[in-house]
């Protein structure tokens, strides 16, 4: 089968960013499946294109900056920039079986739809978060008009996909509440990475040994982006009151993002910068695994705000590869997994003294930190698989195949 993957935020291992779709990607090449992507170089932007071969799957890589950094406007303008580029590169493509577009933004639906016009094959697409219902909910959109078109684009992209694929079960929810059949909605969540994150303890214990702040101490681990969203003054402010019954603990913030200086700023202001909590720029995905072995702990948060309860983040799953329990501050589906499989914490989001206590209470128990971690491991096995999301995916895209061969067949009849 050839397959046109258009995701405006591919990333590959040697990137610092989360990389399922790539695990999916370079999954479905090895079974054979040639796999062509359109994507962005977001650190590039000085315009013009380049092709790579990562694996065996060919990327098409255009120079869009992009950063969550950057205010909203000029995401937007990065988002139809990006979509501009694929409706005039496709032109130049030989074609395909089918088309995978892969939001958020919602705008990929646009070349997604054309490609899938212009060779007349089906377009599966994913829904990574629930567009424009959380730009609505942070205030991204505001005017009615901006609200409206994101709507239509929503419809207009549901409307034109064989199967819609939902990375968690709210987002299906989600997508079956505009209209579109639940018979085809598929849920594929993230996948955990397990071969990536299967590196030796002594990965973790040199990491320690490497920085004296750390040492033998109690680490809580944060890896992901500092954007608005992911409300990592939580954390900050969890570091201060967690200092001052458990000082040995520490917390390490490996990323960055627009709100890092503003985060640099609270930790200063709690004196806990440098002190019990840690700030450390993005690292390659490959080079993650080593601070996650290093970790008793990690942390996934976004500001409290419900639309973002069915968030599914990388960071999440790759706790579960990794074997360590996870603590986040929202209920959801990911919450419901932490307390049926006693993997974690569910930290409350406006009570961080009660936060605090539940922390302090783990990070002194490593029998519960060893079993909770081996649970974690057990999930990520039972339910979240590379392989078996992999497996799913490629079953939907068989069957989208099959349907449009059928709608075919009838109407030639």
């Amino acid at each position: 089968m050839r397959i046109l993957l258009i995701n405006q935020h591919f990333a590959v291992p040697r990137l610092a960013t989360g990389t399922f779709p790539f695990v999916l990607a370079s999954g479905l090449a090895r079974r054979g499946h040639q796999v062509t992507v359109l994507t962005t170089d977001q650190a590039a932007g000085r315009g013009g294109s380049y092709v790579t071969n990562e694996e065996g799957v060919e990327v098409h890589w255009a120079r869009i900056a992009y950063s969550n950094k950057m205010p909203y406007w000029r995401r937007i303008v990065a988002f139809f920039a990006f979509a501009a580029w694929c409706i005039r590169h496709i032109r130049r493509l030989p074609p395909f079986d089918l088309v995978y577009a892969a939001s958020s933004p919602l705008t990929v639906a646009l070349p997604g739809v054309y490609a899938s016009r212009r060779w007349r094959c089906p377009m599966v697409f994913e829904v990574c978060d629930l567009w424009p219902e959380v730009p609505i909910a942070l205030g991204a959109l505001r005017s009615p008009l901006s609200i409206a078109a994101a709507r239509w684009l929503e419809r207009f992209a549901y409307r034109n996909a064989a199967f819609v694929i939902a990375r968690s079960p709210m987002m299906a929810d989600g997508v079956v509440a505009t209209g579109y059949p639940r018979e085809r909605v598929r849920v594929v969540p993230n996948a955990c990475d397990f071969k990536r994150f299967d590196v030796p303890g002594e990965w973790g214990r040199s990491l320690r040994q490497e920085n004296q702040w750390l040492a033998n101490r109690p680490l809580v681990l944060y890896a992901g982006a500092f954007g608005l969203v992911n409300g990592c003054s939580y954390i900050v402010r969890l570091a201060a009151e967690v200092q001052k019954s458990l000082p040995e603990a520490r917390f390490l913030l490996l990323g960055r993002g627009r709100e890092e200086s503003l985060i640099r700023e609270l930790a200063e202001q709690l004196g806990v910068l440098n002190r019990t909590l840690y700030i450390h720029p993005p690292v390659p995905k490959d080079e993650v695994p080593r601070f996650f072995s290093a970790a008793d702990m990690t942390m996934s948060t976004v500001i409290d705000v419900p639309a973002l309860h069915k968030n599914c983040a990388n960071k999440f799953f790759d706790s579960l590869a990794a074997g360590r329990p996870i603590a986040i501050n929202h209920e959801g589906w990911l919450a419901d997994l932490i307390r049926e499989h006693d993997c974690g914490l569910v930290l409350p989001a406006k009570k961080i003294c009660k936060a605090a206590q539940m922390m302090v209470t783990a990070l002194k128990d490593p029998t519960w930190l060893r079993e909770a971690g081996r649970r974690a491991y057990q999930l990520g096995r039972k339910q979240f698989d590379a392989q078996k999301c992999v497996d799913e995916v490629e079953a939907t895209l068989y069957a989208a195949i099959g349907d449009h061969e059928l709608k075919r067949h009838k109407a030639a009849a």
